[in-house]
């Protein structure tokens, strides 16, 4: 049975890119998407996915506040915190929040790809 991924991120070439590499894994399923933090929570709760993407810069409410509370309500979901300011946020500050992983965009899908994998395929 496939694994559930929520894609959150405020940019739609970004969500369309992560979603075509995803929805091409017989092993992931992308089960939605959210433009923002508020976004995310609610369809959070409305998806029940097995881990979330999430952008840390976005309106409304960034990545890492959206963490802090995806993590209290679905502390079992990893979160893997998928963005351009990779290198301004401290590990500390990310776990903190909940975050299982911080993958720079800069770096490219396969690395996001390797964190999906080691966080779900092999979890």
């Amino acid at each position: 049975m496939p694994k559930n991924i929520l894609i959150v991120d405020d940019s739609p070439q970004i969500r369309k890119l992560v979603r075509t590499y995803f929805d091409r894994e017989k092993d992931f399923r992308v089960c939605g998407e959210a433009v923002d933090g508020l976004d995310a929570i609610e369809k959070a709760s409305e998806l029940n996915p097995d881990l979330i993407i999430l952008d840390e810069s976005m309106p409304r409410m960034d990545g890492l506040h959206a963490a802090r509370i995806l993590h209290s309500t679905k502390s079992d979901v990893p979160i893997i915190l998928f963005t351009l300011h990779a290198d301004s946020i401290s590990t500390a500050e990310a776990y903190a929040a909940g975050v299982a992983s911080v993958v720079s965009k800069m770096r490219g899908m396969s690395v996001l790809v390797e964190q999906v994998d080691s966080l779900l395929k092999y979890a």
